[in-house]
């Protein structure tokens, strides 16, 4: 897998895919700096772990979860080595039993394919339709990790900025949860 070296606040070169471009575009304007990685699509925890290597820190799982009907969606970022058991998490949450959202609720509300959800792709849910789950080790790191709404980049970014200035922008608030 061939991944670049760290960038500094410099987005990648050449055409963008909108859902990129806005990405960057939103942190850049809310004063957000980052460090960027380019790769071969890192859209599995495998893929993730070598190109976390390279920036030095793990990168967010992130599921996209929604309750059995269908009518609450989810977006849950947690480290890449926790186990995930929907029994414990739905009942930490209030919900109905979760499961995997459908692909078209994660295009339609966070402008993602598959192997590219993201916290930085609520940017796109302006109806507030999806809550943000965050695991607890995820939330008091000092950086976090995750992909600009495509899997072929990946940024590290302070988790304070995330909290205090990304979060607050999109209107979303985190749900802390404990795995």
């Amino acid at each position: 897998m061939e991944i670049s070296p760290p960038y500094h606040n410099t987005r990648p070169e050449g055409e963008l895919l909108p859902q990129e471009a806005a990405a960057f575009g939103m942190l850049e304007s809310l004063g957000i700096e980052y460090d960027r990685v380019t790769s071969d699509p890192a859209d599995n925890m495998e893929k993730c772990a070598a190109v976390s290597a390279v920036l030095g820190m793990p990168i967010c799982k992130n599921l996209f979860l929604c309750n059995r009907q269908k009518t609450q969606f989810y977006l849950l970022a947690m480290g890449p080595d926790k186990p995930f058991h929907t029994k414990d998490l739905s009942h930490q949450i209030g919900s109905a039993r979760l499961s995997f959202a459908p692909e078209e609720s994660l295009w339609e509300f966070l402008h993602c394919t598959p192997g590219s959800a993201t916290v930085l792709g609520l940017m796109n849910d302006t109806d507030h339709r999806v809550q943000l789950l965050m695991e607890r080790e995820v939330y008091e790191a000092p950086y976090f990790s995750c992909h600009p709404c495509i899997c072929t980049s990946s940024l590290k970014i302070r988790t304070q900025d995330l909290l205090e200035k990304f979060l607050p922008r999109t209107g979303h608030s985190p749900i802390v949860v404990d795995l």
